[in-house]
């Protein structure tokens, strides 16, 4: 996929540098709002960038106090309070801030971590939030082309 990437990023770059600091910046902005976007769908259909699904959660052993809803995973930290999406004149960016940044990156690339403060360490599976489809790189590729062909 990083080649992929590295072939787009080759292709752009020279359209780019035709453009002022104004214009990559608003181009930029509208990139990482779409970009955003396609991330929450994603995560909201509990899928990986390749289209497979998450790997589910594993059975709680736990009493009905206290039990986990059985409803889709990180419902909220997909919402615009916490994936953060970021246009300037030298990049877009969409990700996670705060402390949903460390729960994303254990969940994005499978790390140990805590359950709770004082509960066991365990190793979640590897869930990508974040990542490029065929789709987000057909929507970088348009939206350049519209910000550049004339109206």
């Amino acid at each position: 996929m990083s080649d992929d990437l590295q072939e787009l990023e080759d292709w752009v770059t020279p359209l780019l540098a035709k453009l002022d600091r104004k214009e990559r910046r608003a181009l930029a902005r509208r990139v990482a709002l779409d970009l955003r976007r396609s991330q929450r769908e994603r995560i909201k259909s509990q899928q990986n960038p390749d289209g497979s699904p998450f790997a589910p959660r594993k059975p709680q052993h736990r009493a009905q106090r206290g039990a986990i809803r059985r409803k889709a995973m990180f419902s909220k930290i997909r919402t615009a309070k916490y994936l953060k999406a970021k246009g300037t004149a030298d990049g877009a960016e969409v990700g996670f801030v705060g402390r949903v940044a460390q729960i994303a990156r254990t969940h994005q690339k499978g790390l140990r971590d805590r359950v709770d403060r004082d509960g066991p360490t365990v190793r979640y599976p590897e869930r990508r939030l974040i990542g490029f489809t065929d789709d987000d790189r057909e929507l970088i590729q348009d939206k350049l082309i519209h910000h550049l062909t004339p109206e």
